[in-house]
């Protein structure tokens, strides 16, 4: 206990002599890669710092550029970053997703080449798994890659790519194999997006944004030493990949802590006093009260399933519970923010006040949380079979 007590002096010090006043708080966290600049200067320096400590993936071996910090430390860090309310340094799929996976799959040449950049910033990844048709049912996927000396040689398409019009990496679910049942011949590959055969098209949601994307392969090569685990067995990895993404959720498997931003008991307060929101409604404060209290109680249960995982590794089939409870809570949140404007809550316009207008469309980008990432249906089948063991 005195080596951890000693980290936490440690930590504490530097955290307060490095983490600038503006990446405190509520703000952007960047998630890596070259086409979408960090305009705070304080955020790209509180990233960079964090960086060159390892921090941004701390329990990653520090040969790949981690922090090498055990179990233990990694939760002194995250303990101290909320102590001064720090912003994570680093998020995205680069941190929470492929990178674990390339840690446990990837051959020591994958690992050097492609987790330095991740845990420095430098590059932005994408997830290349449904198509249409091939959502659920994941495995029915039809987009091939042929064998073409050194590459592959990738056709078809993806849906709902997530920040693939940013994204300067994709890993992606193929089929190498179409004369097998569909759960094998599948192989794990990865992709660079600046290439002449990959097109990127967003698309626009009710919300407003377009954070998912149709891309498209016309003979995009995919270099065989880019390939993840065995051929064929590539849907081995993405489960594994998927247990990571559901373990991410709250931020704390990727890395460090999230972001805090605006919670009920600030907008409670900022409506306490104004005839136009429905805070003063005993009943709806009694809903804010419930979320809160649930919301703590999910985010501590979290906390103890990552400090019991070996190493510090993502748990494996809990993240199931993990993904479903957290998104009915995500959605719970968004609606009672909206609930409790009343009126103020039917602005639309951009015109309209700016935060207003923002938690309007986050409250009805939040309706997709329970179906991206494995909807919560598919999420309660793996729970029952592989966590409560019942049968078929």
């Amino acid at each position: 206990m005195a080596a951890l007590d000693d980290f936490r002096e440690e930590t504490r010090a530097w955290l307060d002599l490095n983490c600038p006043p503006d990446a405190r708080g509520p703000g952007d966290i960047p998630a890596g890669g070259t086409k979408l600049p960090i305009d705070e200067p304080d955020t790209l320096l509180w990233r960079d710092r964090m960086a060159e400590k390892g921090w941004t993936a701390p329990t990653w071996p520090v040969e790949y550029g981690g922090g090498g910090l055990t179990n233990e430390e990694s939760m002194v860090l995250i303990q101290e970053m909320q102590r001064i309310n720090a912003r994570a340094p680093l998020t995205g799929m680069g941190v929470n997703l492929i990178g674990p996976t390339l840690l446990e799959f990837g051959t020591e040449d994958q690992k050097q080449r492609h987790i330095p950049p991740i845990v420095r910033g430098e590059v932005r990844w994408c997830q290349g798994y449904s198509e249409p048709g091939s959502g659920s049912d994941l495995a029915s996927l039809r987009t091939r890659a042929e064998d073409n000396g050194d590459h592959f040689l990738v056709n078809g398409q993806k849906i709902w790519t997530s920040g693939a019009h940013y994204a300067d990496w994709i890993f992606a679910l193929v089929r190498t194999d179409p004369d097998v049942p569909k759960h094998v011949g599948i192989s794990f590959v990865l992709m660079d997006m600046n290439q002449p055969g990959i097109t990127v098209r967003p698309i626009r949601l009710i919300s407003g944004a377009s954070p998912f994307c149709e891309t498209f392969f016309v003979d995009a090569i995919a270099r065989k030493d880019d390939l993840i685990g065995e051929l064929n067995q590539g849907w081995t990895v993405g489960k594994r990949l998927l247990q990571h993404e559901r373990g991410s959720m709250a931020s704390l498997v990727g890395g460090a802590a999230g972001n805090p931003g605006p919670t009920l008991q600030d907008e409670a307060r900022r409506y306490a006093g104004d005839t136009g929101g429905r805070i003063a409604n005993p009943g709806l404060r009694g809903q804010v009260v419930v979320h809160n209290m649930n919301d703590h109680a999910f985010r501590l249960t979290q906390r103890r399933a990552v400090e019991e995982a070996r190493g510090g590794g993502t748990p494996g089939p809990i993240t199931s519970i993990f993904k479903t409870y957290g998104t009915e809570l995500r959605q719970e949140k968004s609606s009672l923010f909206v609930a409790m404007r009343g009126s103020d809550a039917l602005l639309w316009d951009e015109a309209s006040e700016s935060q207003l207008f923002e938690d309007t469309r986050t409250w009805l980008a939040d309706r997709a949380s329970s179906i991206y990432s494995g909807s919560n249906e598919i999420q309660r089948n793996i729970i029952a079979k592989r966590v409560l063991g019942l049968p078929d």
